[in-house]
């Protein structure tokens, strides 16, 4: 029952989210955004997302080849310190 009153209270923000942006993007008064201007909007979104999914999967790629371990201090029985990945 928990789960689904953080679901519900999560999607009740999204909705005020999306209708205050809605909002707020009409409300703003001046001149008429062109047609290049929605293009070049679009394209800085698009590519957003792209770089952001790009930069996820190397921070997951990473993750599952081990390349986020730290390096460990490891002594070996002569005495002798060695460093190990």
């Amino acid at each position: 029952m928990r789960r689904y009153a953080v679901v519900v209270l999560l999607f009740a923000l999204l909705a005020a989210a999306v209708i205050w942006a809605a909002w707020a993007w009409r409300s703003i008064e001046g001149p008429p955004l062109p047609a290049t201007g929605y293009l070049a909007m679009g394209f800085g979104i698009f590519f957003s997302i792209v770089v952001g999914c790009g930069l996820m999967a190397l921070v997951f790629y990473s993750a599952r080849h081990g390349y986020d371990e730290a390096a460990q201090r490891n002594e070996t029985t002569d005495g002798s310190d060695s460093w190990k990945q």
